[in-house]
């Protein structure tokens, strides 16, 4: 989220416009977001790797604030996810999706991020999840 912040911050000195400087990092996550499709590299449920339940999925994010599960080039099932800046979370939700889907509903804590790769962690009902999206 640094990196976010800084970059927002240079590209709003460059330029020189009279935007809200609050919406500048939402914008930019939502640009790094939407820009290509994500795949989960890594997904540890309560000590267990999960990661190969995931391998056939591909993650497309939009700006509407919708992402698709793209299971072997057809769309799957559809959600919602929402980032927050201020206390660097994303929400994820996947209304009655089955496993492995299923696992990525909630409220996520990144804990690292880049342009092409989200690390986040979910510690909710007494369950541990960890993964790792990287864009492809």
């Amino acid at each position: 989220m640094k990196i976010l912040l800084l970059c927002s911050s240079f590209l709003l000195l460059l330029s020189g416009c009279k935007r809200d400087p609050e919406d500048v990092p939402e914008d930019l996550i939502v640009l790094a977001m939407t820009n290509g499709q994500w795949v989960i590299t890594q997904f540890v449920h309560n000590s267990t790797n999960k990661t190969s339940d995931f391998s056939p999925y591909k993650f497309q994010f939009y700006a509407n604030r919708t992402v698709d599960a793209i299971k072997n080039g057809s769309v799957e099932i559809s959600g919602t996810w929402e980032g927050n800046t201020s206390n660097q979370t994303i929400t994820a939700t996947f209304t009655s999706a089955t496993d492995p889907v299923g696992l990525l509903t909630g409220v996520w804590t990144v804990t690292d991020n880049g342009w092409t790769f989200v690390e986040a962690n979910n510690n909710a009902g007494g369950q541990t999840k960890t993964l790792r999206l990287d864009k492809q």
